[in-house]
Protein backbone atom coordinates (compact mmCIF):
# COMPACT_ATOMS: atom_id res chain seq x y z
CA UNK A 1 0.00 0.00 0.00
CA UNK A 2 1.38 3.42 -1.07
CA UNK A 3 4.79 1.96 -1.94
CA UNK A 4 5.94 4.95 -4.02
CA UNK A 5 4.97 7.37 -1.24
CA UNK A 6 6.89 5.31 1.30
CA UNK A 7 9.99 5.33 -0.89
CA UNK A 8 9.75 9.11 -1.26
CA UNK A 9 9.32 9.54 2.50
CA UNK A 10 12.46 7.51 3.19
CA UNK A 11 14.41 9.42 0.53
CA UNK A 12 13.39 12.77 2.05
CA UNK A 13 14.19 11.59 5.58
CA UNK A 14 17.67 10.55 4.45
CA UNK A 15 18.19 13.86 2.66
CA UNK A 16 17.21 16.08 5.59
CA UNK A 17 19.51 14.00 7.77
CA UNK A 18 22.33 14.31 5.23
CA UNK A 19 22.10 18.11 5.27
CA UNK A 20 22.05 18.22 9.07
CA UNK A 21 18.42 19.04 9.85
CA UNK A 22 18.05 15.95 12.04
CA UNK A 23 20.38 13.57 13.84
CA UNK A 24 20.10 9.82 14.42
CA UNK A 25 16.38 8.89 14.43
CA UNK A 26 15.04 12.35 15.32
CA UNK A 27 12.21 14.13 13.57
CA UNK A 28 9.59 12.63 11.30
CA UNK A 29 8.14 12.76 7.80
CA UNK A 30 4.50 12.28 6.88
CA UNK A 31 2.16 12.53 3.90
CA UNK A 32 -1.62 12.70 3.66
CA UNK A 33 -3.45 11.02 0.79
CA UNK A 34 -6.66 12.24 -0.86
CA UNK A 35 -8.76 9.74 1.10
CA UNK A 36 -7.35 11.03 4.41
CA UNK A 37 -4.89 8.19 5.04
CA UNK A 38 -1.65 9.35 6.67
CA UNK A 39 1.71 7.73 5.86
CA UNK A 40 4.26 8.39 8.60
CA UNK A 41 7.71 7.31 9.72
CA UNK A 42 8.02 5.03 12.77
CA UNK A 43 9.18 6.16 16.19
CA UNK A 44 12.88 5.89 17.01
CA UNK A 45 14.04 4.03 13.91
CA UNK A 46 17.25 4.94 12.01
CA UNK A 47 16.61 6.37 8.56
CA UNK A 48 19.72 4.90 6.91
CA UNK A 49 18.37 1.37 7.18
CA UNK A 50 14.65 2.15 7.04
CA UNK A 51 12.57 0.02 4.68
CA UNK A 52 9.12 0.61 3.25
CA UNK A 53 7.57 -2.12 5.39
CA UNK A 54 8.54 -0.07 8.47
CA UNK A 55 6.53 2.96 7.33
CA UNK A 56 3.06 3.09 8.85
CA UNK A 57 -0.30 3.94 7.32
CA UNK A 58 -3.06 5.38 9.51
CA UNK A 59 -6.62 6.20 8.52
CA UNK A 60 -8.01 9.68 9.13
CA UNK A 61 -9.20 8.58 12.58
CA UNK A 62 -5.62 7.72 13.52
CA UNK A 63 -6.05 3.94 13.47
CA UNK A 64 -3.08 1.99 12.10
CA UNK A 65 -4.20 0.13 8.99
CA UNK A 66 -0.76 -1.01 7.84
CA UNK A 67 2.45 -1.59 9.76
CA UNK A 68 3.54 -3.31 12.97
CA UNK A 69 5.69 -0.60 14.54
CA UNK A 70 4.76 2.41 16.64
CA UNK A 71 4.26 5.57 14.57
CA UNK A 72 6.13 8.77 15.34
CA UNK A 73 5.45 10.04 18.85
CA UNK A 74 4.37 13.31 17.24
CA UNK A 75 1.54 11.66 15.32
CA UNK A 76 -1.11 13.38 17.45
CA UNK A 77 0.36 16.76 16.44
CA UNK A 78 0.71 15.69 12.80
CA UNK A 79 -2.94 14.64 12.69
CA UNK A 80 -4.01 17.95 14.20
CA UNK A 81 -2.13 19.85 11.49
CA UNK A 82 -3.68 17.79 8.71
CA UNK A 83 -7.15 18.10 10.26
CA UNK A 84 -6.94 21.89 10.43
CA UNK A 85 -4.94 22.68 7.27
CA UNK A 86 -6.74 21.24 4.23
CA UNK A 87 -4.12 22.76 1.90
CA UNK A 88 -1.33 20.79 3.61
CA UNK A 89 -0.55 17.28 2.38
CA UNK A 90 2.96 16.86 3.82
CA UNK A 91 4.51 17.57 7.22
CA UNK A 92 8.19 17.39 8.14
CA UNK A 93 9.46 17.83 11.69
CA UNK A 94 13.16 18.53 12.25
CA UNK A 95 15.51 19.60 15.01
CA UNK A 96 17.58 21.88 12.77
CA UNK A 97 19.99 23.87 14.95
CA UNK A 98 20.23 27.28 13.30
CA UNK A 99 16.51 27.83 12.87
CA UNK A 100 15.96 26.61 16.43
CA UNK A 101 18.61 29.10 17.59
CA UNK A 102 16.65 31.92 15.95
CA UNK A 103 13.71 30.91 18.14
CA UNK A 104 15.83 31.63 21.22
CA UNK A 105 16.44 35.28 20.31
CA UNK A 106 13.27 36.48 18.61
CA UNK A 107 9.65 35.99 17.63
CA UNK A 108 10.33 35.27 13.98
CA UNK A 109 12.96 34.70 11.33
CA UNK A 110 12.37 37.85 9.28
CA UNK A 111 12.46 38.01 5.50
CA UNK A 112 16.24 38.32 5.25
CA UNK A 113 16.73 36.72 1.83
CA UNK A 114 14.80 35.90 -1.32
CA UNK A 115 15.07 32.13 -0.98
CA UNK A 116 13.27 32.19 2.38
CA UNK A 117 10.40 34.05 0.75
CA UNK A 118 10.49 31.77 -2.29
CA UNK A 119 9.86 28.55 -0.39
CA UNK A 120 8.49 29.55 3.04
CA UNK A 121 6.35 32.37 1.59
CA UNK A 122 7.81 35.06 3.81
CA UNK A 123 9.05 35.52 7.36
CA UNK A 124 8.80 32.41 9.54
CA UNK A 125 7.14 32.79 12.96
CA UNK A 126 8.33 31.32 16.26
CA UNK A 127 5.61 29.43 18.12
CA UNK A 128 5.33 29.32 21.90
CA UNK A 129 6.81 26.26 23.56
CA UNK A 130 4.74 23.10 23.38
CA UNK A 131 5.75 19.71 24.71
CA UNK A 132 6.86 17.21 22.08
CA UNK A 133 4.45 14.39 21.27
CA UNK A 134 1.46 16.53 22.29
CA UNK A 135 -1.55 17.90 20.46
CA UNK A 136 -0.44 21.33 21.69
CA UNK A 137 2.54 21.05 19.34
CA UNK A 138 0.07 20.80 16.47
CA UNK A 139 -2.09 23.59 17.85
CA UNK A 140 0.87 25.97 18.11
CA UNK A 141 1.89 25.10 14.56
CA UNK A 142 -1.55 25.75 13.10
CA UNK A 143 -2.02 28.99 15.05
CA UNK A 144 1.28 30.37 13.75
CA UNK A 145 1.39 29.14 10.14
CA UNK A 146 -0.83 31.89 8.72
CA UNK A 147 -0.33 30.69 5.17
CA UNK A 148 3.42 30.17 5.55
CA UNK A 149 5.18 26.83 5.03
CA UNK A 150 7.17 26.61 8.25
CA UNK A 151 7.00 27.37 11.95
CA UNK A 152 9.90 27.41 14.40
CA UNK A 153 8.99 25.55 17.61
CA UNK A 154 10.56 27.35 20.56
CA UNK A 155 13.23 25.25 22.34
CA UNK A 156 12.48 22.35 20.00
CA UNK A 157 12.85 22.53 16.23
CA UNK A 158 10.83 23.20 13.09
CA UNK A 159 7.63 22.06 11.43
CA UNK A 160 7.58 22.56 7.67
CA UNK A 161 4.53 21.87 5.53
CA UNK A 162 3.43 21.97 1.94
CA UNK A 163 0.94 20.78 -0.64
CA UNK A 164 3.60 18.22 -1.60
CA UNK A 165 6.42 16.53 0.26
CA UNK A 166 8.95 18.29 -1.97
CA UNK A 167 7.51 21.67 -0.95
CA UNK A 168 7.84 20.80 2.74
CA UNK A 169 11.39 19.52 2.20
CA UNK A 170 12.49 22.67 0.39
CA UNK A 171 10.92 24.83 3.11
CA UNK A 172 12.91 23.07 5.83
CA UNK A 173 16.21 23.17 3.93
CA UNK A 174 16.04 26.78 2.78
CA UNK A 175 14.79 27.88 6.19
CA UNK A 176 18.01 26.56 7.71
CA UNK A 177 20.11 28.40 5.12
CA UNK A 178 18.24 31.62 5.86
CA UNK A 179 18.70 31.12 9.60
CA UNK A 180 22.47 30.75 9.11
CA UNK A 181 22.53 33.95 7.06
CA UNK A 182 20.45 35.81 9.64
CA UNK A 183 22.55 34.74 12.61
CA UNK A 184 25.79 35.53 10.78
CA UNK A 185 24.55 39.00 9.86
CA UNK A 186 23.39 39.65 13.44
CA UNK A 187 26.79 38.58 14.77
CA UNK A 188 28.65 40.78 12.29
CA UNK A 189 26.53 43.84 12.98
CA UNK A 190 27.85 46.31 15.55
CA UNK A 191 24.46 46.75 17.19
CA UNK A 192 22.62 43.61 16.08
CA UNK A 193 20.48 45.55 13.61
CA UNK A 194 20.46 44.20 10.06
CA UNK A 195 18.69 45.03 6.82
CA UNK A 196 15.43 43.17 6.24
CA UNK A 197 13.36 42.93 3.06
CA UNK A 198 10.30 45.15 2.85
CA UNK A 199 6.85 43.54 2.65
CA UNK A 200 6.68 44.49 -1.03
CA UNK A 201 10.07 42.92 -1.74
CA UNK A 202 9.12 39.75 0.12
CA UNK A 203 5.82 39.48 -1.74
CA UNK A 204 7.60 40.02 -5.04
CA UNK A 205 9.96 37.13 -4.22
CA UNK A 206 7.01 34.88 -3.36
CA UNK A 207 5.31 35.67 -6.67
CA UNK A 208 8.49 35.39 -8.74
CA UNK A 209 9.13 31.86 -7.48
CA UNK A 210 5.76 30.72 -8.83
CA UNK A 211 7.35 30.64 -12.31
CA UNK A 212 10.44 28.70 -11.14
CA UNK A 213 11.19 25.32 -12.68
CA UNK A 214 9.71 23.53 -15.68
CA UNK A 215 6.06 23.74 -16.63
CA UNK A 216 4.19 20.45 -16.64
CA UNK A 217 3.01 19.47 -20.11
Amino acid sequence: MYESDKIQIIDVAKEIKRVGLIQLSGGNVSVRKENGDIIVTPSGMPYETMTTDQILVLNKEGVIIEGNLRPSVDTVAIRYIFDHCPEVNAVIHTHQPYATAVGLIGDELPACCTTLCNVCLGAVPVADYANAASEDMGIQTVENLNGKRAVILKYHGVISVGPTLKDAEYAAIYLEDAAKLYLAAKAASNNGVISIMTEAQAEESVNTHKTYGQRKL
